[in-house]
């Protein structure tokens, strides 16, 4: 047996595997459920009653999608290219910080001047942080799996040590958090009384800009072709080191606004927790919406209310939020078959 491209999928080829992957990642949560002692269909309704069953639970859904959006737009603007971005969880601290050194006083600006200021100052940062391994890669051939994966952990201890050091908040009884944002550096809620901010807004709009680009400008066309054959890109013409290296700045910027909107949008202020793994989690994101910036709006809505679902569930019926967990890494694996069998068919020889 062997595997044969396909040259032009049909819809239906190109649907059915994914859905099915979705199917069977279900199914799989449902037996994990039944053997740890619960009803899985009782399961699964909590998933999604606690995810999307009521005013306070879609909201919560909706703001734990905020930074997934933005960090699965990171990854899949990079893979699309083939630059593979395994440090969009660094590129959104070094937003974070951003908006920590920028908005606790340092700029006494009006909201309608800080707040665009601090997004682009975010952006600017998180390109920076790919734009080391990017320029690796090109002029040195360096692997950026490895270094971005590398940047992850040394700039978390950097922010660590922020922390512990001159970001550490005079006023927060020791705990290592930086002092909180001054109002004009928050962004607003949508709605007065709600906990949902415009970062899902901005999302939203990064998401069509992302595939305005991708789908309808040179540069868009240049990644798609990159990522599709560098060498036949780079015969064509095609500036292969330069548009990688404007993937990278898209990427890491797009990832960066995740930090911005969590610090500006949520917390108010930057804490080392500030991120449970949405940088890794967008690797997720990405794949699931098949790097298509307008579905990884659908499959952060999917993931967020995968893990705020399970919340809710486990506190009812006493099931582990692991199984949250292992129903993403199911859906990963599986949709990454399922990606496969759209591209390739298995013939028998």
């Amino acid at each position: 047996m062997r595997l044969e491209p396909v040259a032009n999928p049909s819809l239906a080829r190109t649907m059915v595997p994914p859905a099915l992957a979705i199917l069977a990642t279900i199914a799989i949560a449902s037996f994990l459920a039944m053997i740890a002692g619960a009803n899985p269909f009782s399961v699964l309704g909590l998933i999604i009653k606690g995810a999307f069953g009521s005013k306070f639970a879609l909201l919560e859904t909706l703001n734990r999608a905020t930074p997934l959006i933005f960090t699965g737009l990171a990854v899949a603007v990079a893979f699309r290219a083939r630059l593979w971005n395994i440090g969009a969880e660094a590129q959104l601290y070094a937003g974070a910080l951003v908006v920590a050194v920028l908005g606790t006083g340092l700029l006494q600006w009006p909201s309608a001047l800080l707040l665009p200021t601090m997004a682009i100052l975010a952006m600017v940062a998180g390109a920076i942080l790919l734009l080391i391994p990017a320029l690796l890669k090109v002029r040195l051939g360096v692997d950026e799996v490895v270094t971005t994966l590398l940047i992850n952990f040394i700039f978390l201890l950097f922010i660590s040590m922020l922390l512990e050091g001159p970001l550490k908040d005079p006023m927060g009884m020791g705990w290592p958090k930086s002092p909180r944002l001054i109002d004009e550096a928050r962004l607003p809620r949508m709605a007065e009384g709600l906990r949902l901010h415009w970062g899902f807004g901005l999302a939203l709009i990064a998401a069509v800009i992302t595939w305005i680009i991708g789908a309808r400008t040179t540069l868009g066309y240049e990644m798609r072709a990159v990522g599709l054959n560098r060498e036949a890109a780079e015969f064509a013409g095609i500036p292969v080191g330069r548009v990688l290296i404007k993937t990278a700045l898209l990427s890491g910027g797009l990832a960066a606004l995740a930090g911005y909107s969590e610090v500006a949008g949520l917390k108010g202020n930057l804490t080392l927790d500030l991120s449970p793994g949405f940088g890794y989690t967008g690797i997720i994101v990405a794949m699931l919406a098949l790097l298509n910036p307008l579905g990884v709006v659908a499959a952060a809505l999917f993931v967020a209310g995968i893990f705020v679902g399970a919340d809710s569930m486990s506190r009812a019926v006493g099931v582990p939020t692991y199984l949250a967990d292992i129903m993403l890494a199911t859906a990963l694996l599986l949709m990454v078959v399922a990606i496969l069998l759209t591209r390739f068919r298995v013939v028998r020889e």
